[in-house]
């Protein structure tokens, strides 16, 4: 095998692709801080026990796993950041109030998540920590749909569930964790066949409501058809309620439910939203509330958040211009030189870009769109167009 050849689902990002992502990445990060989010930098690998504890199957099979040659502990490289930034809020920040943070930076995953997904996302996120109610829910879905209208994405749909739902029809059921896993991937894929084969030593009541969870997808009218099908219960009637209000606070925004939806990782505990928008293979964003996220490092705070990955995002986004620069000719030496270069500080320090043409490389075309160029006119340096 070639020695430049890299692993599967892993990919060099070349210069117009990488202009794009970093466009991007600096207007979700300004979005964030728009709402008061604050930057943090979690770093790419830590001990095992911190990244996994309490976060579930899914997470630890994309976790990437090696032995610290310092300590000799297993540590891992980071498949998803918000255990990193529930540790930072728990330990670092120790804050007694509301905490608003935000990160951007690469996850490595053992597996692409869905064919030709990418096995190095750059995972963008914002989390709000102290604030149990629906408020914190609510800023974090509309921050949501801010940051991808930031970047230009358009025709937007929001797709709600809740994990209290399947968790309160599975709470007196007597299942093991791969059995449970085998019921969560039948309702994933609407397998009502073989959800009845699963189930069918379960109670009678989880049974019936996890059959009927497999129709309970669609526009509102959902909600009220869960009321009537799904067995009463407290946490059940409490899901429901959040998920209308929630919905009926997004102005603008198309809204859909499927009561049945468990994609993501196990750390979720009440409402979950997913965005989706045409073109995209999956869900651009991804987030919900996970209050329970802190309770492996002794701070079990409200939490509620989302994540995306910037290289899924360029992908639907409308190719960006080219930057507007100046061309300038190359003098070393000679009359002109000084004030050559002088001319070419100044423009840089008031925030142009200016190409230097090297000898022999005049006809050259790059990630920059030149029209105008730097010449020497009656003994000045001016710009003029091209």
């Amino acid at each position: 095998m070639s020695a430049w050849v890299l692993p599967d689902h892993i990919a060099d990002v070349l210069p117009s692709e990488a202009r794009h992502i970093e466009e991007l990445r600096r207007e979700l990060l300004d979005t964030a801080r728009g709402y008061g989010y604050e930057l943090v930098m979690p770093p790419l690998l830590e001990h095992l026990e911190s990244l996994l504890t309490g976060t579930g199957e899914a997470l630890d099979l994309q976790t990437f796993k090696l032995v610290d040659q310092l300590s000799g502990r297993m540590m891992g490289l980071r498949a998803d950041t918000t255990p990193q930034v529930a540790r930072i809020d728990a330990h670092l920040l120790n804050r007694q109030g509301v905490t608003r943070l935000c990160y951007c930076g690469p996850v490595l995953h053992t597996r692409p998540d869905r064919p030709h997904a990418t096995r190095e996302p750059l995972q963008f996120g914002a989390e709000i920590y102290g604030h149990a109610g629906l408020e914190a829910d609510l800023e974090a879905l509309v921050l949501a749909l801010d940051c991808l209208k930031a970047t230009q994405v358009g025709n937007l749909t929001v797709d709600m569930a809740d994990a209290r739902i399947v968790r309160s029809l599975l709470a007196d059921v007597p299942v093991d964790a791969q059995a449970l896993g085998r019921v969560h991937a039948a309702l994933a894929a609407k397998d009502a066949s073989g959800l009845a084969s699963l189930t069918k030593n379960f109670p009678s009541a989880a049974r019936e409501g996890l059959l009927a969870l497999v129709g309970l997808y669609g526009d509102e009218k959902v909600l009220a058809e869960a009321e009537k099908a799904l067995p009463p219960s407290a946490a059940l009637r409490e899901a429901l309620a959040n998920l209308k209000w929630l919905a009926g606070h997004l102005q603008g925004a198309r809204v859909s439910f499927d009561l049945a939806d468990l994609r993501g990782y196990a750390y979720y505990s009440g409402a979950r939203f997913s965005i989706f928008t045409p073109g995209a293979s999956d869900a651009l964003v991804r987030g919900g509330r996970y209050d329970e996220v802190g309770a492996v490092f002794g701070r079990n705070r409200p939490a509620v958040g989302f994540s995306l990955d910037v290289k899924e995002l360029v992908a639907v986004v409308a190719k960006r211009p080219l930057k507007a620069a100046i061309r300038a000719p190359w003098l070393d030496s000679g009359a002109g030189a000084a004030e050559l270069r002088a001319a070419i500080a100044a423009l840089r320090g008031n925030g142009e870009t200016v190409v230097c043409v090297l000898p022999g490389h005049e006809s050259e075309v790059d990630e920059f769109h030149c029209d105008r160029e730097l010449a020497s006119i009656g003994g000045q340096w001016v710009v003029k167009a091209v």
